[in-house]
């Protein structure tokens, strides 16, 4: 077994482009980064580090997520709610499912946990 530790991940470099949403509601469209880290025994679920650039996109995401935002700060408008004001330190649990716009305000950067299927 080995357990793996990203020091200083609010800061952490090395961040691999993820190019940009799927869904993008505004030009140029956000730009993503990330570290996918691997979990021996996590059952198919995925989990790492995200960042994303200033700008708005539509959630599609049919799974399950954790998150906890390390940086920056943006608004979630869950299809159908009202704004949700999202900054650094909160943590989210978003049931599976879940759509929506995100309007990322400051260089978002978060840990996630994505349950499978």
């Amino acid at each position: 077994m080995s357990i793996t530790v990203l020091q200083q991940s609010a800061t952490i470099g090395g961040l691999q482009d993820q190019g940009t949403p799927a869904r993008p509601l505004s030009q140029p469209p956000c730009q993503l980064r990330g570290i996918d880290v691997e979990l021996a025994g996590a059952g198919g679920n995925n989990s790492g580090i995200w960042e994303c650039e200033p700008g708005r996109f539509e959630r599609q995401l049919p799974n399950a997520e954790v998150m906890h935002i390390l940086t920056g700060a943006c608004t979630f408008t869950p299809t159908g709610g009202e704004p949700l004001r999202i900054r650094t330190g909160d943590t989210l649990f978003f049931p599976a499912n879940t759509t929506g716009e995100w309007h990322v305000h400051e260089t978002l950067r978060k840990v996630f946990v994505v349950m499978a299927m």
